[in-house]
């Protein structure tokens, strides 16, 4: 509901603050004092087109702020969408400046006018000249009649949904499948090509690295033998070499090594020294005799690299990618020849759902139908209430191309007298009757749309006695589990009232403002007895308001 209004120089407003409450709010005022003027600004604050021309003479920029609180609809996840704070409540302010655009603000964050449109929708509901509820969306309608509808319509209604989202998901696989493979058939030949190259070459991990130090190795072997045959003799092989040096001096040490431990223990070390260089020796001479050179191996060994650079820098830079690039290749090759199993599984899918989607869709259509005639005998019967004898609503559900909701195209027609034919809601002119044949609407509908805040304007034009009666029992119903804030120039209604505010037109010698008042008991009594006799407030016509409220 809206809990507090600010209104700042728009039109004839300087600075309007009102507090609304729950229940039934009446605002009353003489013609001209501003009262569609507030249901304007409060328009412009739920998100409906700006206008500098309500921008008061003088000031710069006009603005309102409501306070809201969207009941029992839970706004969290369209306030993220938003980038929005889930602030409660929600503070909701427009500004509207000459030369500039509006500006849209939900608790202190800027937002595009859409964005305020589309969370205002579970804000409040204007129904009169300013509308913009859901009842004047025809796209809204078949979710209306669905909600109106009894268990097997929302049953079968969820199934509707489920069948085409499965329907839709199996097309889209189906579609994406079939041009994965219009275009994987022209690959294939070329993935196999590629895939028969990598397999033939027999690539072995780590492979190049290999190669290429055999290949240095082979590159330099006639250094390489001379070095290590140097050393060898040097160390092993001559007759002053360094084993033979070292064997004498171990004998040596070896025969004083009685004598004390330390020269034990120095006749130890210098023993696995020489045993070492003596391994070190058969070493040497293992690899000096293995060192060969022969141009045809080093050929063969080159041109195997050349292979594995030219595979390395077609399919990704190493080894590692050329594994990888062969794995995916065959990957993507089996999905290519088993996807006639995938193909004719998806299609057999489709057909399927498309089957229960048809069938659960036409008993839904059937529902529907059903359902629209016992609205209609509903609605006609509260617009006899409200005058509308001759008045009629039709339910059009008419073929539409397959969705979620099923396929029928669902909107409300009204018809207001009798011989004429039935308009779209939307196209009805007057705003008084527009407003009455909401009243009608949100009385049978009741809590389906979950709007805390109804706003009805000119309500009462064209009904006098026991039809604003009527109408006014009406709003007092819908108001007893939601707010609703009525202006109306009618006692009978204006009585019913759970709070009643006057809005006031004054001036002094250099402008003109509206402002609004709460009434007290007493001043509520003048108010009615102004409503009943006009200009001149009469003793009687005060008895006959405090009657209107006794009752």
């Amino acid at each position: 509901m809206i809990s507090h209004i600010s209104i700042k120089d728009f039109a004839i407003i300087k600075d309007l603050e009102l507090d609304l409450h729950p229940g039934l709010n009446i605002i009353t005022g003489e013609t001209g004092a501003g009262k569609s003027i507030v249901i304007e600004a409060v328009s412009m604050a739920l998100g409906s087109r700006a206008d500098t021309d309500f921008i008061r003479t003088g000031a710069e920029k006009a603005s309102i702020a409501l306070t809201a609180d969207p009941g029992s609809f839970d706004v969290r996840d369209i306030l993220d969408e938003g980038g929005v704070p889930a602030d409660d409540p929600l503070v909701l302010r427009r500004e509207i400046s000459a030369g500039r655009k509006s500006l849209c603000r939900v608790n202190g964050t800027i937002v595009p006018l859409s964005f305020l449109g589309k969370l205002c929708r579970h804000v409040a509901d204007i129904h009169g000249q300013y509308d913009t509820q859901t009842l004047l969306n025809p796209e809204g309608h078949i979710d209306v009649l669905d909600l109106y509808g009894d268990e097997e319509l929302r049953s079968v209604s969820r199934m509707v949904s489920g069948f085409y989202a499965s329907l839709t998901r199996t097309g889209t696989a189906l579609d994406s499948l079939r041009k994965k493979l219009a275009d994987s058939e022209r690959q294939k030949d070329l993935m196999r090509f590629e895939l028969q190259e990598i397999e033939d070459s027999c690539l072995q991990e780590g492979e190049d690295e290999t190669l290429e130090e055999e290949i240095r190795l082979m590159q330099n072997s006639e250094d390489i033998y001379q070095k290590l045959s140097q050393v060898y003799d040097a160390v092993y092989d001559s007759d002053d070499s360094a084993s033979g040096r070292l064997g004498a001096c171990l004998s040596a040490l070896e025969s004083i090594s009685s004598f004390s431990k330390d020269l034990s223990d120095a006749a130890q070390q210098f023993s696995d020294a020489y045993y070492a260089l003596d391994d070190l020796g058969r070493d040497l001479r293992r690899l000096r005799d293995g060192v060969s050179f022969s141009p045809e191996a080093l050929n063969e060994k080159m041109e195997r690299l050349d292979l594995i650079d030219r595979l390395k820098r077609k399919y990704g830079g190493s080894l590692e990618a050329v594994f990888a690039y062969r794995d995916k290749a065959q990957q993507e090759l089996q999905t290519i020849e088993n996807a006639d199993a995938e193909l004719e599984d998806l299609e057999s899918k489709l057909k399927l759902y498309k089957e229960q989607y048809e069938t659960a869709a036409a008993r839904l259509t059937v529902l529907r139908e059903r359902t629209a005639k016992t609205l209609e005998q509903e609605v006609d019967s509260e617009l006899a209430d409200l005058n509308f004898a001759d008045a009629a609503l039709s339910v059009s559900v008419e073929p539409a191309p397959a969705s979620e909701k099923g396929s029928d195209r669902v909107e409300f027609l009204i018809r207001t007298n009798r011989g004429e034919s039935f308009k779209p809601l939307a196209k009805i002119a007057s705003g008084g009757e527009l407003s009455r044949i909401m009243l009608a609407m949100k009385r049978i509908i009741g809590d389906l749309d979950n709007i805390p805040c109804l706003i009805f304007d000119e309500i009462d034009a064209g009904i006098s006695g026991a039809t604003a009666g009527v109408v006014g029992e009406k709003l007092r119903s819908i108001a007893a589990d939601r707010q609703v804030v009525c202006i109306t120039h009618l006692p009978q209604i204006a009585a019913l009232g759970d709070w009643h505010y006057r809005i006031v037109k004054q001036s002094d010698d250099r402008s003109t403002w509206t402002t609004v008042v709460p009434l007290s008991d007493e001043e509520r009594v003048e108010e009615l007895a102004r409503l009943l006799s006009g200009t001149t407030v009469t003793d009687s016509a005060r008895m006959q308001a405090r009657e209107l409220l006794k009752r």
